[in-house]
């Protein structure tokens, strides 16, 4: 078979054009991939971002509500044991209840561990103003409780802080 010289110059011309056309269709594949890609990591950026917010919430919750913050941000004078240990309660479940939206974004052993932090501080609070009289003044329940804190060196909080700290390194 003996082809002209105009058939071999189209056929090379047809290679030429389909190769080009392969070309194109595979940069626009890659593209489409590229950008799929750059939507899951932009969705997983925001995602981080949440759980990092979520985070920092819980660790200022913990803070927060660590019985030695709690007393220091009570004004306690002119109040009787029973009105500062309901003060202080109410402030431990206003606090949760601020941030218990957040607990989607955290692993439910953390959550776990925040809801325990609660629960002991309120179990703290109520032993030791039990043993107190209800209409005694409310610096006798401020002292008592900076007192345990002083001599037990007990407080979750430190715990559930560095939960929350070694969480954050995670993720970052």
């Amino acid at each position: 078979m003996d082809f002209s010289a105009a058939t071999v110059q189209n056929i090379i011309f047809a290679a030429i054009f389909m190769f080009f056309v392969a070309i194109a269709w595979l940069l626009a594949e890659f593209k489409g991939m590229k950008d799929e890609i750059q939507e899951r990591l932009g969705i997983n950026n925001e995602i981080t971002k949440l759980k990092l917010q979520a985070l920092e919430r819980f660790t200022l919750y913990a803070e927060r509500s660590s019985l030695k913050n709690l007393i220091s941000r009570t004004p306690a004078e002119g109040m009787t044991v029973v009105d500062l240990q309901l003060t202080l309660l109410d402030t431990l479940r206003t606090e949760y209840e601020y941030n218990v939206t957040q607990q989607i974004y955290i692993d439910s052993k953390m959550w776990k561990a925040i809801g325990n932090l609660k629960d002991q501080n309120t179990f703290i609070i109520n032993q030791l103003a039990a043993t107190l009289l209800s209409d005694a003044n409310s610096i006798e329940l401020s002292k008592r409780i900076l007192e345990y804190v002083a001599s037990t060196d007990s407080e979750l909080n430190t715990v559930v802080l560095n939960a929350l700290q070694f969480e954050a390194k995670r993720l970052i």
